[in-house]
């Protein structure tokens, strides 16, 4: 039988080394922007693969494609599985400047 965790595990590995160009913008004002934390990318958390994670403060920012306008109730009931283990959700637009979306994760560490 294969092992779930296993799975998601080397997924998110991959996923390391092929992010989307927003991922990619997103991922190098977290490594930049001064927030006090320290964020890492495609994590394992409650069974999903969330895009970045701060452990510290228990934030994820997942980072939403145009494909998530139809997953709307999937993203859901998705963020209310990482709410019941202890996370604050973090929802960044693609098309979102990186500035608002810094200023929105560093709302989410703070408060």
């Amino acid at each position: 039988m294969v092992d779930r965790a296993q799975v998601l595990r080397a997924h998110a590995a991959r996923m390391r080394h092929a992010p989307t160009a927003s991922e990619e913008r997103v991922w190098r004002a977290l490594r930049t922007a001064r927030l006090g934390v320290v964020f890492r990318r495609q994590v394992v958390i409650a069974g999903v693969i969330v895009d970045f994670a701060a452990s510290s403060v228990r934030v994820v920012v997942e980072v939403d494609g145009g494909y998530h306008a139809a997953r709307s109730e999937a993203d859901a009931k998705r963020d209310a599985r990482l709410a019941r283990a202890g996370w604050r959700v973090v929802r960044v637009a693609n098309e979102e400047p990186v500035e608002e979306a810094l200023a929105k994760i560093a709302a989410a560490i703070t408060g």
